[in-house]
């Protein structure tokens, strides 16, 4: 007969309110530390932001201040913001200007050429050096691309001046064809093209610098899986390259929107002359002239906080489009 066998005791079923329950162990939060405990903790971190803090506040806010005399009738060696009240005075004037809204025009059409024909092209060099796979070709076109940037504005107009004056080289040119030499800077049908050419040359190859670090956070499998797939180096263009760097593309977008109205003051100051005013003439030289050469200081200040509000404007509404559409912005 085998041995009688013991069961165990039954298991105990516990009950809300028992007091043999074992009780949850709460866990415990993370601590989080004030912004003095941080500030001590990282103080030499912190330190290292109060040369740009200050530089923004003296360069960039306090000038801010100066935008009341928009409103104020102001006169040099008085006071600086202004004698008295004029409300809206300057900004019904320049509204019912007609030769304000010829620059407003001219700087509409500059900067939307500026924008869609110089914008693209950082991309397309970028993806054309992405393919040259000889390390010294690139370095060398990265090199003759990127000298202009460090040009002087001033060095960049002479050379054009020189380029395009009626004895230079382009005009040599048209006499080796047979034509007469043609006053290409006295003419206003030539300057947009002056103006958008050499921003070309200035501007493009400085500006595949973060196109191209952004083609190096791509990764090498998605590639991999679009060559199994079939797709030739177009398509891989298409689906793999532009998706990855699309992010970079659209803050440099939205940061060239937000300049579109402050359209190459320093250039356009240089080249152009009374008789090229008619598509030279944009709202920054015009308010140059009319606080400094006519001492108009109010009316320029009206123009200038017009020409600021469309361009914060302008930032805000591409920074909305561009987070509903693509999903990525600014802020």
């Amino acid at each position: 007969m085998s041995a009688p066998t013991t069961a165990g005791p039954p298991p105990r079923i516990t009950v809300e309110g028992d007091p043999q329950r074992p009780t949850p162990r709460r866990r415990s939060r993370p601590h989080r530390r004030t912004w003095r405990q941080a500030f001590r903790r990282d103080w030499q971190l912190y330190s290292l932001a109060v040369l740009p803090l200050l530089f923004f506040l003296i360069f960039r806010y306090l000038p801010m201040l100066g935008n009341v005399i928009a409103f104020r009738r102001f006169q040099p060696g008085g006071s600086i913001f202004g004698e008295y009240w004029v409300g809206l005075r300057y900004v019904r004037m320049f509204l019912s200007d007609p030769s304000f809204w010829n620059v407003f025009t001219n700087t509409l059409i500059l900067g939307t050429l500026t924008l869609v024909v110089v914008f693209p092209l950082p991309i397309v060099l970028a993806l054309l050096l992405n393919e040259v796979r000889t390390r010294q070709l690139k370095r060398f076109v990265q090199s003759v691309s990127y000298l202009p940037h460090f040009l002087s504005i001033v060095i960049v107009a002479a050379m054009v001046m020189q380029l395009l004056s009626v004895d230079g080289t382009m005009n040599q040119i048209v006499r080796l064809i047979g034509e007469d030499p043609i006053p290409f800077l006295q003419r206003p049908e030539w300057f947009r093209a002056i103006y958008v050419s050499s921003e070309v040359w200035q501007t493009v190859g400085w500006g595949t610098i973060l196109y191209l670090a952004a083609l190096t956070t791509i990764d090498e499998n998605l590639y991999e899986a679009a060559r199994i797939d079939g797709a030739n180096r177009w398509r891989q263009t298409w689906h793999v390259t532009l998706p990855g760097i699309r992010p970079t593309m659209v803050t440099l977008l939205i940061l060239n929107i937000g300049t579109f109205m402050a359209v190459g003051f320093e250039k356009i100051l240089l080249l152009y002359n009374p008789l090229t005013y008619p598509t030279a003439d944009v709202i920054s030289t015009y308010l140059f002239r009319m606080a400094f050469q006519s001492s108009n200081f109010s009316y320029a200040a009206a123009i200038g906080l017009f020409e600021a509000v469309i361009g914060l404007t302008l930032v805000l509404s591409a920074n909305a489009i561009s987070r509903r559409t693509v999903g990525t912005s600014l802020w």
